[in-house]
């Protein structure tokens, strides 16, 4: 839809960085059965995010922003931290694609 509005849209994909990993609800692509609904020609690059730095991202968004998120919208967080860190001109949007409520029982949310 974006593309089609806009062709200089650039979508970007994040998986975790690798098959073992602690990101919920997310797919390390070349490792899993990956949904039918699942299109690879949509995305125009895939990032790679480490789970520890999901953690942090999600302990940074609820310190930082106020906002209660999963791992998930954490590996969004700092996938785009590291995109608007090498654009040079645009903006990035983020989805955050779950909320933090059912993991408030998780270690990570202990500063290391």
């Amino acid at each position: 839809y974006l593309k089609g509005k806009n062709p200089s849209v650039r979508l970007v994909g994040v998986q975790p960085d690798g098959p073992f990993h602690g990101i919920e609800g997310v797919k390390h692509l070349e490792s899993s059965h990956v949904p039918g609904i699942w299109d690879p020609k949509l995305p125009d690059e895939i990032l790679s995010v480490a789970t520890e730095d999901a953690q942090r991202a999600v302990r940074r968004l609820a310190r930082e922003e106020g906002l209660l998120v999963g791992t998930s919208s954490g590996a969004a967080f700092d996938a785009g931290l590291r995109l608007s860190e090498r654009i040079e001109r645009g903006c990035v949007v983020l989805m955050f694609p779950d909320g933090g409520e059912r993991y408030l029982g998780e270690r990570y949310w202990q500063e290391p």
